[in-house]
């Protein structure tokens, strides 16, 4: 994680995220979940250190429901914290999240809002729904790299990723580096975004 986030600040690039825990590996076995949660903790108590000096605001996506253990909601609110006035690249870690989830609770939360008279339910549009996803300020996907020779989204920023140029690579993640990142943006580079026009 450390080499690719750096190397994605040195291209310039202002927003990386990236998948730490989904809301379908609470399904795996107990011992797994626990490695993924505080492999999750060692890194960000070991990198947010450096990622601060380097400039890198860090912010979390996610539910924050019962089964988030408090020491990692602490976690989360130390970090984003501490970093919320960097001025450099936003690196957005996704923990307990699934794009269908997120799209539920916004739609959850529109609901209320209707319910209190305060939306028009016929004239909600996708701002409305945009405005309640986990982090608004977050921008449509441009890139969307899937590692490990995987070929499917697996539930990943599902409403962001609407025109996302997607990249499938062989490579692991733990082997995903600065030469990997570089392959991955010489082919986003290669494509001709249309967005739906000619």
């Amino acid at each position: 994680m450390q080499r690719t986030v750096h190397a994605t600040a040195d291209e310039g690039i202002e927003f990386l995220t990236l998948y730490a825990f989904s809301t379908e590996n609470w399904r795996r076995p107990k011992a797994e979940v626990r490695f993924l949660m505080n492999d999750t903790v060692d890194l960000v108590v070991r990198l947010r250190g450096e990622f601060h000096a380097r400039g890198i605001r860090m912010r979390w996506i996610g539910r924050r429901d019962w089964r988030v253990p408090k020491r990692i909601a602490r976690l989360i609110d130390e970090t984003t914290e501490q970093t919320k006035r960097n001025k450099g690249m936003t690196l957005t870690i996704a923990f307990n999240y699934g794009g269908r989830a997120e799209i539920t609770d916004a739609v959850r939360a529109l609901a209320a809002e209707a319910k209190r008279g305060r939306v028009e339910p016929s004239k909600i549009d996708e701002r409305d729904i945009g405005r309640h996803l986990y982090d608004p300020e977050l921008p449509d996907v441009d890139l969307f790299v899937r590692t490990g020779g995987e070929h499917r989204l697996s539930n990943y920023l599902l409403w962001q990723s609407s025109y996302a140029e997607l990249v499938f690579m062989d490579t692991l993640w733990p082997d995903f580096g600065p030469e990997a990142l570089k392959a991955a943006i010489a082919e986003y580079a290669s494509r001709k975004r249309r967005f739906g026009r000619v």
